[in-house]
């Protein structure tokens, strides 16, 4: 869910190809016959499934990255080699098709008008699966999804080496966790109602409690964005009574930048919880999986229920913010609040300490039963 690499998501524009501009795109660029294509859904990006007649696999992703995104090459190029690495590291990620000239990527322009803006254009890997907003979650996919989000953080922030990967500092990007507070500029787009009142309750405890704490958290590269439409599973057992998952696809790295291990156990928490009928129960079966890889500190423990919230008040915010500019995408863009208002004023009703207490007491009774 990019928004840029600053604070402005107002500067961005989104690209707008039609399926046949696509195709012949896919031709030009890559060399491939496209024989279907269909539109896929995106935040601020523009994403086509293409099927193409040649051997061997023959579907991928067709990614149009924003205007503003697409000057940041560097940032484009790391998010891209991280993907490969987690690939050659056993994790199901995309992988890029190159280009014509042996590229991961290469910049288009949009169209041939005047002032025409120039999009960087992959060509990635289709991964087969559900996404997860698709399934009725049970504790053994949560507890995998937790897992999931530590093993990645892990592995790219112990191995993963590369000359771009520095562009993953990211100072004032909207979508990292530290950056709540600048969630000030965009509140506006709330109106005046209730809903705004407990988001900037959350700001002010965010800046008053969390801030001054992470330098005590673990950094890390984070993916930054676990949500349920960009995790992917497939069914791995037959019983429809106790179905058990896979995770089959990791998608949109858009949102990696530096931050902190904790920050992406908050992030999968909340997400998870947008699909649940009982949202508050399923954060001990991420933070379960999670800790099975890297257990938190007791400082990590507790910022988690305001990073959840913070997460929270950014798909929020941002998400209507968003809407009011590109209002022939509100549908998905508002995906999230639909159950998103609900649940962060549950949090808020039901008060820390008796959320975190569910959270960790779920948690601790792992220790004693690991799913297999």
């Amino acid at each position: 869910m990019s928004s840029g690499n600053d604070c402005q998501p107002q500067t961005l524009t989104k690209p707008a190809l039609g399926e046949k501009e696509a195709a012949e795109l896919v031709a030009r660029v890559f060399g491939l016959k496209v024989s279907w294509i269909g539109s896929l859904p995106s935040y601020d990006d523009q994403n086509f499934h293409v099927r193409v007649s040649a051997e061997g696999a023959d579907e991928y992703v067709l990614k149009i990255t924003n205007s503003e995104d697409s000057q940041e090459p560097d940032l484009i190029e790391a998010q891209t080699q991280a993907m490969m690495f987690l690939s050659a590291e056993g994790f199901p990620s995309a992988t890029p098709y190159l280009t014509k000239d042996g590229n991961i990527m290469s910049l288009e322009p949009g169209d041939t008008g005047p002032g025409s803006k120039k999009y960087m254009v992959r060509l990635l890997t289709y991964l087969p699966g559900t996404p997860v907003a698709k399934i009725a979650t049970n504790a053994q996919v949560l507890y995998e999804i937790g897992r999931l989000a530590a093993s990645v953080d892990k592995v790219l922030s112990e191995k993963f080496q590369h000359p771009s990967v520095k562009s993953l500092h990211r100072g004032q990007f909207i979508w990292n966790l530290a950056n709540v507070p600048l969630l000030d500029q965009y509140i506006y787009a709330l109106g005046q109602n209730k809903y705004r009142a407990v988001v900037e309750q959350v700001i002010e405890q965010f800046k008053g409690k969390v801030i001054p704490k992470l330098s005590s958290f673990r950094a890390c590269i984070n993916h930054g964005d676990l949500n349920d439409h960009n995790i992917l599973v497939e069914s791995s057992s037959a019983s429809l009574e106790n179905p058990q998952y896979r995770v089959s696809g990791i998608l949109d790295f858009s949102d990696m930048s530096y931050g902190y291990y904790v920050f992406e156990v908050a992030i999968a928490i909340m997400y998870m919880m947008i699909e649940s009928p009982d949202p508050l129960s399923i954060g001990g079966h991420v933070l379960a999986g999670f800790e099975s890889v890297v257990p938190l500190t007791a400082e990590e423990r507790g910022a988690l229920f305001l990073l959840v919230s913070g997460r929270f008040a950014q798909s929020l915010v941002i998400a209507a913010h968003t809407a009011l500019l590109y209002p022939e995408n509100k549908e998905y863009l508002t995906i999230t609040a639909k159950t998103g208002w609900k649940h962060l004023m549950t949090m808020f009703e039901v008060g820390q300490e008796a959320v975190e207490r569910t959270w960790f007491e779920t948690a601790q009774a792992y220790t004693h039963h690991t799913p297999a």
